[in-house]
């Protein structure tokens, strides 16, 4: 594991010794752990969500048929066996 280490001013310090008294982490690493997990969710999320928005505005839908569902799982399906029968040669 990576060590960085940062500077904090007295009141940023104070704040993240009351976020380790307050919220029960065992030490200053996991708190900053979990800042960052917290973040990486949020790009995440902020990606979808620019991707679907994307999506919406990229034409005209497509009608959610009965067919349209049945060949959708049959081409995941054959693209599942397909992935499978790649790992085996591997």
């Amino acid at each position: 594991m990576a060590t960085v280490t940062i500077s904090l001013p007295e009141s940023l310090k104070k704040f993240v010794e009351d976020q380790l008294a307050d919220k029960g982490y065992g030490n200053v690493s996991e708190y900053f752990r979990s800042l960052l997990r917290e973040a990486q969710a949020k790009e995440r999320d902020a990606r979808l969500e620019t991707l679907l928005l994307e999506g919406l505005a990229s034409g005209e839908g497509v009608p959610l048929t009965k067919e349209f569902w049945a060949r959708l799982r049959s081409d995941a399906v054959a693209s599942a066996k397909a992935r499978a029968g790649q790992k085996k040669k591997a």
